[in-house]
This record gives structure tokens, sequence and C-alpha cells, in this order.
């Protein structure tokens, strides 16, 4: 069954940390290009972070970077996002999102969202 599954969501104070993690079949982790995506209440899509399973390039949105870290595990076929240094503005759903290519960030996969809540 083609699926991705998401966890580790949850809520968390300013300065926290989460890690999120993304279980896929191996037919959809290998040679790809994984993504963590996220939604904050009324607004829309934002890639957060992608990563080349193949060759562990890496990739982030500005509003992270220096804060949060994706990573894989080839022989789990899982994807993790290390979220440290949390702000009230990443509250959001975060989806585990296969890519098209590097290139194209059209989402072609998507699993069911994990929440994250950061409080002040």
């Amino acid at each position: 069954q083609v699926q991705l599954v998401e966890s580790g969501g949850g809520k968390v104070q300013v300065g926290g940390s989460l890690r999120l993690s993304c279980a896929a079949s191996k037919f959809i982790f290998s040679s790809s290009v994984m993504s963590w995506v996220r939604q904050a209440p009324g607004k829309g899509l934002e890639l957060v972070s992608k990563i080349d399973t193949g060759d562990g390039t890496t990739a982030y949105a500005d509003s992270v970077k220096g804060r949060f870290v994706i990573s894989k595990d080839n022989a789990k076929n899982t994807l993790y996002l290390q979220m440290n240094s949390l702000k009230p503005e990443d509250t959001a759903v975060y989806y585990c999102a296969k890519l098209r290519n590097w290139y194209q960030n059209e989402k072609i996969l998507w699993g069911q969202g994990t929440q994250v809540t950061v409080s002040s």
C-alpha cells in the first residue's frame, strides 16, 4: 500500500523542540525528493524543507533555517524533521510529502499530517 505516515507532533512551549517522523514504503522513499510542508491556521502551504534521499542534499525555507534539520534513514525508509527553538509562528499542521523532483515542488503524495502547537 502506497502511504506516508507522520508522527511526533504535539504541544510544546516556545524555545522547545520536537522531532517529526514520516514512515514511507520503500517504493516511495528510494531515489526521491521528500519534504516537509506545513499549513498554519488561515494560511497557505509552506514548503519547510526538502531532501534528496539519494545524495542527501537538503534545502530549507528561510523561516526555519538554522532551527530545523531534515534527515533520513534509508534503511528504515523514514524521514525526520528535528525542530528546535520553536516559535509560535511554527504552529501548523505538518505534512510529509513526496515531490515530483528537486526543481519542481509539486507534491505528488501526501501524508495525513501531524499537528504542532507552540505556545508562549
